[in-house]
Formats: C-alpha cells, structure tokens, sequence
C-alpha cells in the first residue's frame, strides 16, 4: 500500500529559465506512485491510495500508474478540488539553475484525512509506505500520516521516507518536530544524508540513528557513496550496521532516484533477502533512475530482479551503470569494471 499525491508533471522540452523554455512534455510526479509503480513492474501487487480531481488530469494520473500494473481502486476523484500539477526546469534539485513551480494548494490530494482514508483500508497489506511529503500537504494530510505511524497491535510494516521538500515547510522548526515525529513511529525509515542535515540539523549516519532509535531499520542514504544501514538486534539494544557502496552512474537526471531507492529497498525486503541485499537492490533501481531523464525508470520483471544484483561485494563495488540499462548484471553490456 502506497498513500500520497501525485501529480502531473511538465517538463521542459531543453534546458534554460522557465520564463525561456517554449514548450514542455508531460508525466507523472509523485514520490508514493512512483514507488507503487516500480513495485509493480517488479511483480508484486500494490495498491496506490489518493485522491485527484475529477477532471482530465486526474484521468492520465490514474490512467499512467494502473498501466504500470497498480491497483486504483482506492484512489478517489474530488468533483470539487483539482489535481495538483507543477512544471520544472531541467536543472536538478541543488543546481542553482533549478525552478520548480507548484499548483498544488488545495488539491484534491490535500483533502486527505482521517475521515475519508479509513485506516483498515490504508493498513490492508503486507507493507504500508508513507513520505514526509504528504504531512507537509495539509493539517489534516497531517493528521492521517500521524494516524497511519502511530504504533499499534497488528498493523503492517510501516515504511516512511522522510523527503522533506522545504517549499512545502514554510516553518523548519515545524518541519523538524513533525518529521521526527512519524519517523519514530515507523517500523522502516529512509533518510537522505543532506536532508537529514537540513532538516532535522542531524550529520552523519550515527547521528541520525542516535536520534531515531525507535524504527527497526534505519537507511541513511549518503548520496554517490553509497548507504547505510542500521537493523536491531531482536531482543537487544543493539544494532546490526551494513554500509553497500553505490556502483559508479553516468548521472542523466537525479529526478526520482530517491523513490527508486525506496521502492528497490522494499522490493528486497518483500522477498526476504539479507540487508546487504536489500542495500544492492535500493542501490540498482536508483542508478536506474539515475540513468533516465524522468522520474520513472523502466524496471526489472520478477524473474530478472530476482537474480543477485552482483556477482560479491567486491565486483558490486566496480559497476558502472550508464542511461539505458536499468537492471544491471554481471553480463550486461552497459556494466564495466574497473
């Protein structure tokens, strides 16, 4: 179970300004559909829970993601709210160049709540997958997510990624205190090493782990480095800690790669595969997306993902991923060694 907004996404037909770009392509944006749709194509059935407008935006929105597999069903259409969209420019986010314009307030998605989304609907898989991202929309999105990590008997693993967008914030002090909040509340915790330091003014792994001892897996994704991992130990006050390096990408767009991650993360996980497995999985399907210029990268059928993501530790860390190969092995062509 994937809950969040996703919206419509332009993008810019060449790179410049806004004001300069003449025309733009249009596609799918959102951190929990992106995640639900890579699940999908990896074989597993995933149901994406939201609400759009009932208006045409909202028919490609839901259109795109249930071709890739996804059940809609519980995506609701709001006959009196819109469904956001945004348009970017070409430049990655951290380029100065980079714009990103947001239609987004009082979307049909921010209308979110504990009212309309019922928590056995959200709670009826394996694995619930929630982003900072939709606290951010709304008190009442809020709200719902704080409902949804709020521990208790029976519910299903309970992953959050923190993606903390700091044009949804308009208070960081906020920002910190909700964040961490449902942080701690989830079984399943994905923080990225910068916005980890931004937003929550943690640095470094051990930092964010001193912080956020509560979930049982904590990944800490440290960027072109790589990513680590803390586990507990059952029935310990310990933790297992697992550090995989990212293999080398030749970088198209950064634009998704975090969902990727996510989605490749939760992949392993599902099929129950050791941490350092999990890690290598994350790390492919983010170099996948790396390598592509939207926020969806193809990704691997089951038959393929199911095959180790290398060969050992050490020929994983020699990989090198470029554009057009996003399920590397140890025979593609696209991977090198160095």
């Amino acid at each position: 179970m994937c809950l969040g907004e996703s919206m419509v996404a332009f993008l810019p037909s060449r790179p410049g300004r806004l004001a300069d770009v003449p025309s733009f392509t249009r596609a799918v944006g959102g951190a929990e559909s992106n995640v639900a749709c890579a699940l999908a194509a990896a074989g597993h059935r995933v149901r994406w829970i939201s609400r759009v407008g009932a208006d045409g935006f909202g028919d490609h929105l839901v259109a795109a993601v249930a071709a890739y597999g996804v059940d809609v069903s519980r995506v609701r259409r709001d006959p009196h709210r819109p469904t956001g969209v945004y348009f970017r420019t070409a430049a990655d986010r951290g380029d100065a160049a980079h714009e990103v314009v947001y239609h987004r307030a009082g979307s049909a998605a921010s209308a979110m709540s504990v009212r309309n989304v019922p928590y056995e609907e959200a709670a009826a898989g394996r694995v619930l997958h929630l982003t900072g991202i939709t606290a951010a929309l709304s008190p009442e999105c809020r709200a719902l997510v704080a409902a949804l990590t709020a521990r208790r008997p029976g519910r299903p693993l309970v992953s959050f990624d923190l993606n903390h967008r700091p044009s949804l914030w308009p208070c960081p002090a906020t920002a910190r205190r909700v964040l961490l909040d449902l942080a701690r509340g989830a079984d399943l915790v994905f923080a990225g090493e910068d916005e980890a330091a931004r937003a929550l003014g943690l640095r470094g792994p051990a930092a964010v782990r001193e912080a956020l001892p509560e979930p049982d897996v904590l990944v800490v994704k440290e960027g072109a480095k790589g990513a680590t991992l803390f586990a507990r130990v059952p029935g310990s006050a310990r933790d297992v800690r697992v550090f995989v390096p990212a293999p080398r990408v030749d970088v198209v767009s950064y634009s998704g790669a975090g969902d990727a991650f996510a989605a490749g993360f939760l992949d392993a996980t599902l099929r129950g595969l050791p941490f350092a497995e999990r890690l290598r999985y994350g790390h492919r399907a983010a170099a996948a997306a790396l390598a592509a210029p939207g926020d969806l990268a193809p990704a691997a059928g089951p038959a393929r993902a199911a095959r180790p993501a290398a060969p050992d530790d050490a020929g994983w860390g020699r990989l090198r991923l470029g554009p057009g190969a996003p399920d590397p092995g140890p025979d593609d062509e696209e991977v090198r060694t160095r």
